[in-house]
């Protein structure tokens, strides 16, 4: 069964998802995986100096990485961060025409997300460079600079097995979990 984004049932099958490979998965988790997701998204709802410093943001932040077929990413990923003053009500992976409509779309290579990610790249400074390009308001971001950077230590924070450090074999192996979600949750 397909499930339409946007519905409850989406919501329900994708929350029960992550929570049964919570159950089974084991960190390291793999970049963009439902355990992967509801660890992040965990760390974000219990964290006291993020929820202090994001009291005045509102809206979506979307993570958009663009497509890289040589790390096995084959289509474009967008994962939607719904802030709200501090609370963090969800983090998801979502369709393309969703993620493009997100308060603020921060569009890059998987390679500068995953800098990003491992506090190579400050996500302020390379916004600021051109490296990450900005859809949404950027002085609202400069002014929550802070929130952001808190988002990126706590990304940081995830055990995280990044699809470049897979080999060929895993990422074939891999592949089909990607096909499962493209076509149960129309990402």
């Amino acid at each position: 069964m397909s499930y339409a984004y946007g519905t409850k049932e989406w919501e329900d099958s994708f929350n029960a998802l992550m929570a049964d490979l919570l159950e089974v998965e084991r960190e390291p988790f793999i970049m963009g995986t439902p355990a992967w997701i509801a660890t992040y998204e965990s760390l974000i709802r219990n964290d006291e100096e993020y929820r202090k410093l994001a009291q005045g943001w509102e809206g979506t932040v979307v993570i958009h990485i663009t497509s890289d077929p040589s790390v096995g990413l084959d289509d474009d990923m967008y994962l939607l961060i719904d802030l709200w003053h501090g609370d963090c009500r969800s983090v998801r992976l979502v369709p393309a025409q969703v993620g493009e409509d997100g308060d603020y779309v921060l569009t890059a290579s998987y390679e500068r997300w995953k800098q990003v990610m491992t506090r190579e790249l400050d996500v302020v400074k390379g916004l600021m460079q051109g490296k990450i390009k900005l859809k949404g308001h950027l002085p609202t971001i400069v002014r929550y600079n802070k929130a952001a950077t808190r988002l990126v230590d706590l990304v940081a924070a995830v055990p995280t097995i990044y699809l470049d450090e897979m080999d060929p074999e895993e990422i074939e192996a891999f592949k089909p979990w990607v096909e499962f979600l493209r076509e149960e949750y129309g990402l």
